[in-house]
């Protein structure tokens, strides 16, 4: 199994869709795959269509009275399936720091799935916390929507020189630029600075466009919809990208 981690510590900045349709273009392959939705806020959930159940909140997972495998429910998409987020996450890193060895706690979480599926993407809350270093140390690679603004470079910064002091080296970060709208000036600036200072930016730009956008309105992955769009067409150039950066099995 390989784990996927869609993270930014902003919101706000096209998190959810991407997990959402990256999820969907690593099943229609034919590969046993699971969104894990991580924020409270259940947006992924949402576009997926499914529910939290009753009684199987963070407390349970961390604790080991709840196995993530108990939490998957089959999606209307072949090949994924959805761990729900419950609004119990939000003290999700409570439950953490309760814990002995706190800072691998997700990796107990998500060894049950290991036989399960070939793909867990993680839709993570924006921030940093106990639950994202979890997250990175649980991930193969993650990925980084960035806005094509100033602030989003500073904090591609930051996440790099933290990955730095914990020394993971092997985690592969593979940022890219979200919501880009290259009639602005300021992004066609942006982007091609950042691509001078840091050529590991992938080269996939995910555009500021309204179809994007009606994936709340679809409640579906775009390339479910829409498969022969411009987005669709954008989102399956991303994953093939991502995926030839992603580690071996």
């Amino acid at each position: 199994m390989r784990i996927i981690a869609v993270s930014n510590i902003k919101g706000g900045v096209g998190k959810t869709t991407t997990a959402v349709n990256l999820a969907y273009l690593a099943a229609a392959s034919g590969r046993p795959t699971v969104l894990w939705d991580l924020d409270p806020q259940a947006a992924a959930t949402y576009l997926l269509q499914g529910t939290a159940a009753e009684g199987t909140g963070s407390k349970q997972l961390v604790s080991g009275k709840t196995s993530l495998l108990d939490l998957l429910t089959p999606t209307a998409h072949s090949d994924l399936y959805l761990a729900p987020a419950d609004f119990s996450y939000r003290n999700f890193d409570l439950h953490i720091d309760d814990r002995k060895h706190s800072t691998s706690s997700q990796l107990r979480i998500v060894r049950p799935l290991h036989d399960a599926c070939e793909f867990l993407v993680m839709d993570c809350p924006p921030g940093i916390s106990l639950l994202s270093e979890n997250v990175l140390r649980a991930a193969d690679a993650v990925v980084v929507p960035m806005l094509p603004a100033p602030l989003s470079l500073r904090m591609l910064d930051q996440l790099r020189a933290f990955l730095e002091r914990e020394g993971w080296r092997d985690l592969r970060l593979l940022p890219f630029f979200s919501m880009v709208d290259r009639r602005r000036s300021l992004h066609v600036e942006v982007i091609a600075d950042a691509r001078v200072r840091d050529p590991s930016i992938l080269a996939t730009e995910v555009p500021y466009w309204s179809e994007i956008e009606r994936m709340s309105e679809r409640r579906a992955p775009l390339p479910a919809y829409a498969p022969h769009g411009p987005a669709a067409k954008v989102y399956a150039t991303l994953w093939r990208e991502i995926e030839q950066q992603l580690p071996a099995v």
